[in-house]
């Protein structure tokens, strides 16, 4: 039960605001970062939505309805992919696991509800698709860091270390199952852990004990805007699509139709990004929304803020023509340089 799941994470120092169902913290930010760079985390992120697509037409269904080549992956594989509009403004970048009998999409807390009635809009009569949300039936663990491999192997899990991202597959931890894929969602070394509701609180306990360092939703937030992972109403909004999110890892240029595809097949052949998202350090605290000038002039607008032991980070849409890596900026009173950040792609060159 996830009851069970809180009480075991109250005794490890976590603290919960009153609507959240994961820890926000653990009292221990600055050394779980430290960790998820140099050693190994545990994060849970059971927040996450987990829709299952099951019948013979779930991956056709799913490779139409998204901008990542669905069809050719085989049952133990999965990617990630994005939910875009027809006019390719991106709506969330979800993850796909294709099992033997049915399809898992990881999707943002805040776009669970919005997918599910967008899916169901498009599962016409005859189609043989069915859409579960999972839920509440699972819970979801990141693990993340350098000995995330190894932390495993301790808890007798053969490595997944050499595999592509998005590879899965079912193990036991403490006697339960658990189905592992590799990537947890951020630019780092490390796994995601699906696990049923009622064994949550074992597997977390046992991950803790074999060494990982919890981690709460603050501390995660701060990593994601460093590693520059775009979220949905702060870098994913329908003011922005997803060529100038900067996420050509999900996406194929050559699957076909799907919606949204005119719009980025035309953003590629033509060159056409107008702008797209950068890190940026920054002097002093800034005010996402704010927008960035150069020279007074203005050239983007910052989304994502946080304070990092490292100093000030945001995230930011920049303008194209504005320049890149090393470009000084301002936003309000505060004066910053753009850097990159591990999680994009911005091109499709090397995929």
């Amino acid at each position: 039960m996830i009851q069970s799941l809180r009480e075991v994470q109250q005794q490890q120092g976590a603290r919960f605001e009153e609507d959240s169902t994961v820890p926000i913290d653990f009292g221990n930010d600055v050394d779980a970062i430290a960790a998820a760079r140099d050693g190994v985390v545990v994060c849970d992120r059971t927040r996450w939505g987990r829709l299952q697509l099951s019948g013979v037409d779930r991956q056709t269904f799913l490779h139409n309805q998204s901008t990542n080549d669905l069809k050719a992956l085989k049952p133990g594989q999965g990617c990630d992919t994005i939910f875009v509009t027809s006019t390719a403004r991106t709506i969330d970048l979800a993850t796909a696991y294709v099992l033997e009998d049915a399809v898992l999409i990881m999707v943002s807390p805040s776009r669970r509800h919005q997918l599910i009635q967008w899916l169901e809009r498009y599962i016409f009569f005859g189609d043989k698709v069915e859409l579960k949300d999972l839920t509440a039936e699972t819970a979801l663990f990141s693990l993340m860091g350098v000995q995330s491999s190894a932390l495993l192997e301790k808890l007798g899990v053969d490595a997944m270390k050499t595999q592509p991202y998005g590879n899965h597959c079912m193990v036991e931890i403490a006697n339960h199952p658990v189905r592992v894929a590799v990537g947890n969602g951020l630019g780092l070394e490390g796994y995601t852990l699906i696990v049923e509701t009622d064994h949550a609180a074992a597997v977390w306990d046992a991950i803790a004990q074999a060494g990982a360092v919890p981690m709460g939703d603050l501390a995660w937030e701060q990593l994601r805007i460093e590693q520059g992972r775009p979220m949905p109403d702060a870098e994913l909004t329908e003011d922005y699509n997803a060529v100038e999110a900067s996420l050509w890892q999900a996406i194929s240029i050559n699957k076909g139709c799907y919606i949204g595809q005119e719009t980025i097949a035309r953003l590629d052949t033509y060159k056409g990004v107008k702008q797209q998202i950068w890190g940026i350090r920054f002097d002093t605290v800034a005010t996402p929304g704010t927008v960035i000038t150069v020279n007074e002039e203005k050239v983007g607008v910052l989304t994502s803020l946080t304070e990092t032991a490292q100093g000030i980070f945001g995230l930011g849409y920049i303008r194209t023509k504005a320049g890149g890596a090393g470009l000084k900026v301002q936003v309000g009173t505060s004066q910053g340089e753009l850097v990159e950040v591990p999680f994009l792609q911005r091109s499709r060159e090397g995929l």
